[in-house]
């Protein structure tokens, strides 16, 4: 952490605010009583990769921010490879809205895209913004038309918020409305922070055997859901899954809640596959970067004893497209849920003359709930998805290692609360 230059402190002037910060922690409401002298030295306080100040000044730091437990901690994306720390002040609560004690959030790719590249397609980063979207937490302040939530309600959330009043928002396919704010996409504030403001209709109350962890990891599995419903996947279905990061990991399992009884998965790494065979796959092939979409159709024949029903392609990228439109059984469905590539070439024939219907989706659309009842009856155990764990103090490593792969990450969570022990 780093004090701003201007304000370096002598020892006697460390010493003289020391005993301050002593003789406020006793006091019940900290933050107000706070002296000039410490807003003034600790109030622009920020964390940047590589930056530091002396033993001392860190733990007042670390004991002001014990009694400062109103203060608003936010990771915050400025730009390429900058993320950093910052107080916020708590938003006031709207009339739908909750106040909500975050707990923890998953990192996606989507997010490690943003800090890498600065864009998604359309979505330019132009000023700051709170980064993060999957996410959970606890209500400490309803909005006075809030009715079906309470303070105490620990909820998983639901990042995007509609306009509600769109063709799309009232036809159903929410996902689609022009006018969506949704969480970390440029220009809307993300919820990796200490606390978050939220409309009450997209927070789902989760049952007392759901951990928080489980249910910030629904948003990745409400896509998988979606999906497979857009697949019509049902009972008996054979799936055919390509690509085995979260989202095919999660693919795998939601195509076996949803009574598939053959799911067959493929990527190019071997790592991956054992843990898609540990979540419930039934087959697994090793393909190469570069192999031979017709070899890897007929494999997948072979394999099930006939093309699948259904393919989600959980990778995006031109190759896997082109062997989804090969293996793919006649009448059946070709869901392109990855967004790897832009532009890609295809041999489209393959798909027209079997009328395969090729459908794309976007996030999810009135699949929360759902995901979240799977999870609940027990037939998706989302805890084996989270790998590494790190406080938001920690923000920029928990991100480099997302983006390096060391050590095999699958899930990575990001716990925003100030007293969780990991």
């Amino acid at each position: 952490m780093m004090a701003d230059s201007s304000t370096q402190l002598t020892s006697a002037q460390k010493d003289e605010l020391m005993d301050q910060v002593k003789q406020q922690i006793a006091i019940a409401n900290a933050q107000e009583l706070l002296t000039d002298m410490t807003k003034k030295c600790f109030s622009k306080c920020i964390v940047k990769p590589g930056s530091s100040i002396d033993n001392s000044e860190q733990h007042i730091f670390k004991v002001i921010e014990m009694a400062n437990t109103k203060k608003n901690l936010c990771a915050v994306l400025y730009g390429i490879d900058d993320i950093r720390l910052e107080m916020y002040e708590i938003p006031e609560v709207g009339d739908t809205d909750v106040l909500l004690e975050m707990y923890c959030t998953g990192i996606c790719g989507s997010d490690v895209h943003y800090w890498k590249h600065g864009r998604i397609g359309d979505f330019v980063l132009e000023k700051p913004m709170i980064i993060g979207h999957e996410s959970s937490g606890t209500v400490i302040k309803t909005g006075r038309k809030v009715k079906h939530l309470q303070k105490g309600d620990r909820v998983a959330i639901e990042p995007g918020v509609p306009c509600r009043l769109c063709s799309f928002c009232t036809g159903g396919k929410y996902n689609l409305c022009p006018e969506m704010a949704f969480c970390a996409t440029p220009p809307i504030d993300g919820n990796l922070c200490r606390y978050y403001i939220h409309d009450a209709s997209f927070c789902f109350k989760i049952p007392d055997h759901v951990s928080l962890e489980e249910a910030a990891c629904i948003e990745p599995l409400s896509v998988t859901v979606h999906a497979g419903k857009m697949g019509h996947i049902t009972i008996g279905s054979k799936v055919l899954i390509m690509g085995c990061g979260p989202i095919g990991l999660c693919a795998v399992m939601t195509a076996k809640a949803m009574g598939a009884s053959k799911v067959i998965v493929t990527d190019i790494q071997q790592k991956r596959l054992e843990t898609a065979s540990q979540l419930g796959a039934d087959y697994c092939i090793l393909v190469k970067t570069k192999g031979d979409p017709k070899e890897i159709a007929e494999c997948v024949k072979k394999t099930l004893g006939d093309y699948p029903d259904v393919t989600l392609d959980c990778s995006g990228h031109q190759s896997t497209i082109q062997l989804g439109l090969l293996a793919t059984k006649a009448g059946g469905h070709l869901i392109i849920i990855g967004m790897g590539q832009d532009k890609v070439e295809l041999s489209i024939t393959a798909g027209l003359v079997k009328e395969i219907t090729i459908s794309g989706i976007f996030r999810y659309c009135n699949d929360y709930q759902d995901a979240l009842n799977i999870v609940a009856a027990g037939k998706i155990d989302l805890k084996r998805l989270i790998t590494h764990k790190y406080k938001i103090e920690d923000t920029v490593a928990a991100f480099e290692r997302a983006f390096t792969g060391e050590g095999d990450p699958i899930k990575i969570l990001i716990y925003s609360k100030a007293d969780v022990q990991l």
